[in-house]
């Protein structure tokens, strides 16, 4: 159909009733806004005379269809002339070309300008043009108050000049009420007024003559010539800037943490950069950091000085800081509540400059995740062709879709003790405390590094154990180190080696766990054993840890150290220290692998 058939469609369907115009009105607008008749004069005139015979609500529901669209300058000039109720949705949601707003904003009102003055998305230029209107949308219209000629003309002269102030005895009303133009009468203002309205010549009496004597001065043409002398005196006389005032500079806040080392309550500085933040994490979390001192500290629950806190952004907390703060605990139940404590600024002697150790450990973490993701893809279709879930597969598929899936859970241990190591170098190792049997721990261990043990044809032998034994630490970081480092040392024996594991009470609150050393361990050093590219030629073989003895031995003595213990390496014995908890089950004296 092309635009004129549309067109006389639309118009066709008027009809005298309030209801016809209604849907002619709604049709045209839509055919108008939609491009699918021309806006031009006849369109426009057609709605012009719909207008009046169509209710403000359904001027107003077409005004809203227009939102989001782009309809012609002609339809949106025309809906700019209707009340502001209808006329604001156009202006505020249609999308028009720079050229089309410059050419629309003389024909809009100041109101329908004010509109446009509100909208974020209007280039420079249609605001530059807004702007070149200044003050003249806010002034008051003027409109002059007409008096009727023939009423005048026909009113007869005043016979005298009436008194400034009536005769206080003259009644105004028959009952105590009393009007307030009545009051107003006895104002000096109003009656000088009455006197100035009563003393006016009539139309077409002749003028009174003029005063004689100096013409009195026009009060406004001297309120003017003030003005104006007042402003050449301010550009005769040099203008100076007034000095800005000097913001203060923000450089302390105070704090509060709940007990889990989130940041509850800030004052000092913008709170939005900090809240939120906790202590219980070193590394980066979004634009703040913490330093391992705060960390440390707060996990045990002790206060601390001058820790480094670095946040970024651009508030006035952005920066660096040095941080102070002392635990808060419940008087009634000693619970710990939280960190309170300030926070300063630098000074210039000290360094302001964070360490970029969480920064390589957020690196590692993220490569961990990375490697994690895949190597669980591949272990989990090579058990499905082990196990034949996918189909029936040959003996020799199943063989490989083993070795692949061992070689990708070696994979995952190497993937898992990468992750252990960057949260111990990040502060970030999540440790629960709970208490751990060792008996249990060891003979679970040893019976998973069976195999092993087969493979090296080495014999390792638990020799006994207090049956009381236990350890308080998180048992899932006691399963990792022990397994880790029993495995480090089974990799490392010869053919027909034995070692020998005991655990006892070291006496000092601690649990002490030795084990033989292997005797292909290298023995000029702990550096050398430790180093993380030297390994015994033995542990290189099938069964050998992936990452070498030496990076097994110092993760260990890390993860022994974020629970309290330690790993010392002596020339025929490695122990193992950790907190002793209370007396666990019964338990056998010996067990041989």
């Amino acid at each position: 159909m092309r635009f004129d058939d549309s067109l006389k469609t639309v118009l066709s369907a008027e009809t005298a009733t309030g209801f016809g115009a209604q849907s002619s009105w709604r049709q045209l607008v839509d055919l108008i806004g939609r491009g699918r008749v021309p806006a031009d004069d006849a369109a426009i005139e057609r709605l012009r005379t719909l207008r009046p015979h169509v209710p403000d609500a359904v001027r107003a529901a077409s005004a809203r269809a227009l939102a989001l669209t782009t309809p012609p300058i002609a339809l949106v000039a025309f809906f700019a002339q209707d009340l502001p109720a209808i006329t604001g949705p156009v202006l505020r949601t249609v999308t028009l070309d720079d050229g089309d707003w410059l050419a629309l904003l003389p024909r809009l009102t100041p109101a329908g300008r004010s509109v446009l003055r509100h909208r974020r998305d209007l280039s420079q230029a249609v605001r530059r043009g807004l702007e070149s209107f200044g003050p003249t949308d806010f002034v008051l219209p003027y409109q002059p108050v007409e008096a009727p000629v023939a009423a005048a003309a026909t009113a007869p002269a005043p016979a005298a000049v009436s008194a400034p102030f009536p005769d206080p005895a003259t009644p105004r009303s028959d009952s105590s009420f009393v009007a307030l133009g009545d009051v107003a009468r006895d104002l000096p203002l109003i009656a000088r007024a009455r006197l100035h309205a009563d003393t006016q010549a009539p139309l077409g009496a002749d003028p009174l003559p003029e005063p004689a004597g100096p013409p009195q001065r026009f009060e406004i043409a001297d309120l003017v010539a003030r003005i104006d002398a007042f402003n050449r005196q301010r550009e005769a006389e040099p203008r100076v800037a007034p000095p800005l005032p000097e913001e203060p500079e923000q450089d302390r806040f105070r704090f509060e943490t709940d007990a889990q080392g989130v940041i509850r309550w800030v004052d000092g500085v913008a709170r939005a950069a900090l809240v939120g933040a906790s202590f219980a994490l070193a590394s980066a979390q979004g634009h703040v950091q913490f330093d391992g001192v705060a960390t440390g500290a707060f996990r045990r629950r002790s206060a601390f000085r001058d820790a480094r806190l670095q946040v970024g952004g651009r508030s006035d907390a952005a920066g660096s800081w040095r941080v102070s703060g002392v635990p808060s605990f419940d008087p009634l139940t000693g619970r710990f509540l939280g960190l309170q404590g300030t926070a300063r600024r630098p000074r210039p002697d000290e360094c302001t400059a964070p360490t970029s150790s969480a920064t390589a450990s957020d690196s590692l973490r993220q490569l961990v995740h990375e490697l994690r993701t895949p190597t669980n893809a591949v272990a989990g279709f090579a058990e499905l062709i082990e196990s034949e879930l996918l189909g029936p597969v040959s003996a020799v598929y199943r063989t490989r879709a083993a070795e692949i899936r061992q070689l990708a859970g070696d994979l995952l241990a190497a993937v898992e003790d990468l992750d252990t190591a960057a949260r111990i170098e990040g502060h970030a190792l999540d440790l629960r405390p709970s208490v751990v049997p060792v008996y249990p721990l060891l003979n679970r261990i040893m019976a998973d590094l069976a195999p092993l043990a087969g493979l090296r044809h080495c014999e390792v032998v638990l020799d006994g154990a207090d049956a009381r034994l236990a350890v308080a630490a998180d048992d899932r970081a006691v399963e990792r180190l022990v397994a880790r480092l029993m495995a480090a040392l089974v990799s490392a024996c010869v053919i027909g080696e034995r070692i020998g594991i005991v655990a006892a009470d070291a006496g000092d609150g601690a649990v002490a766990i030795t084990i033989d050393r292997p005797i292909a361990l290298p023995v000029d050093g702990d550096a050398s054993l430790l180093s993380l590219d030297a390994a015994p030629e033995e542990s290189e073989g099938e069964g050998g840890p992936l990452l070498g003895t030496g990076f097994a031995l110092r993760l260990a003595q890390k993860l022994a150290a974020e629970m309290g213990g330690g790993l010392m390496i002596g020339t025929h014995r490695l122990t193992l220290r950790l907190p002793a908890a209370a007396a666990g089950r019964p338990m056998e004296q010996a067990s041989t692998l």
